[in-house]
């Protein structure tokens, strides 16, 4: 069975860098990739609370992301797979689905957009909340 690295996607250029380090680990393991986008659109109010998206719901902007992720890792022969989760706060939806054991997930990494202290102060850090919180091996790529 492969082992499953969970790479996390928001469309940045360090989400980006963070899935080029989860396909060089994916070809030294002959690993499987998943790509997480958590989509933080629904309100606080929202009865949603971290589901798997159906991708005929993914905003455009996602679609492009993932079909992206996509190419990148299948040209190096990886298989790939893409899943968007509704939900509130990155941090909590990644780490949810992660430390999900249906999930299987081995390895988890993403790409840290280093906001500063400030920004960190009052919205959290999503890299050190998933650090802290996931039960899988962590890499955190800067």
């Amino acid at each position: 069975m492969n082992k499953k690295i969970m790479v996390c996607l928001d469309g940045s250029k360090n989400s980006l860098r963070g899935l080029q380090t989860a396909i060089m680990i994916a070809k030294q393991s002959d690993a499987v990739i998943i790509g997480v986008h958590s989509d933080t659109s629904f309100s606080a109010f929202s009865a949603v609370r971290a589901p798997l998206l159906p991708e005929e719901k993914w905003a455009n902007d996602v679609r492009r992301l993932m079909s992206v992720a996509e190419r990148k890792v299948e040209k190096d022969e990886i298989k790939f797979e893409g899943v968007v989760i509704g939900g509130h706060s990155s941090g909590t939806d990644l780490t949810t689905f992660a430390n999900n054991p249906a999930n299987k997930i081995d390895q988890i990494v993403l790409g840290s957009r280093g906001m500063g202290f400030p920004k960190e102060l009052f919205f959290g850090s999503t890299s050190n909340f998933v650090l802290n919180k996931a039960k899988a091996p962590v890499t955190v790529v800067k």
